[in-house]
């Protein structure tokens, strides 16, 4: 089973799916929001930290299209966010998408770190950079996270860490597999390290 940093994997809960803002829980425990475009792993990832099948899996794109929220050991919360950048998604649901992840992103001082996960196979898109600078905009800490690495050769895998923190200019890059669980204690170590900091405050809207 996968674990975390303690060797174990941490009791985790489905605590809410929320459509809009007003669904958000109020708890105000520490928030790691998992992020990325449709179908890079996230709800995969979700379910290799908790050490179970937590989130639902879908090999079709675009399908979770609320945001998820798992309450891991009544410390923080882990969050689901919808995929983006899936073209045969209706205008409106992507503009709904846009909406609600920006209500999330720049009213919620609890988040205290952001997952952003790329495919390890490719390159970041356009998108994944555009994200990437919304978050540094909004003051918003994140880890980058390479997924599928169990897919790639060892001279792949370096080369990709390589070409992808490049693109993101020289950000570390941590590559990660679901099926192996590789990369698991390095993102738990950033997570530990990140709620453990003081509240983010809240920045202004861009």
């Amino acid at each position: 089973m996968p674990t975390n940093i303690a060797g174990s994997a941490p009791p985790a809960e489905f605590v809410a799916s929320a459509g809009s803002a007003r669904d958000f829980p109020r708890e105000g425990l520490p928030e790691v929001a998992v992020a990325g475009r449709s179908n890079v792993g996230k709800s995969s990832l979700v379910n290799t930290l908790t050490g179970g099948k937590i989130a639902r899996t879908s090999t079709s794109p675009g399908k979770t299209r609320t945001i998820n929220f798992y309450r891991l050991d009544r410390r923080l919360f882990l969050v689901d966010l919808p995929g983006f950048g899936y073209a045969r998604v209706p205008k409106a649901e992507s503009r709904k998408w846009k909406q609600l992840v920006a209500q999330y992103f720049e009213n919620r001082p609890a988040i205290a770190l952001v997952i952003q996960l790329v495919d390890s196979r490719m390159n970041p898109t356009a998108l994944d950079l555009q994200l990437a600078e919304w978050l540094g905009n909004l003051g918003i800490p994140r880890l980058i996270v390479a997924t599928k690495a169990d897919k790639l050769s060892g001279n792949q895998r370096a080369a990709q860490q390589r070409a992808i923190s490049e693109a993101f200019g020289g950000e570390p890059v941590i590559l990660s597999s679901a099926v192996t669980g590789a990369g698991l204690k390095e993102i738990w170590k950033r997570v530990a390290d990140a709620t453990r900091s003081e509240p983010r405050e809240k920045s202004p809207k861009q």
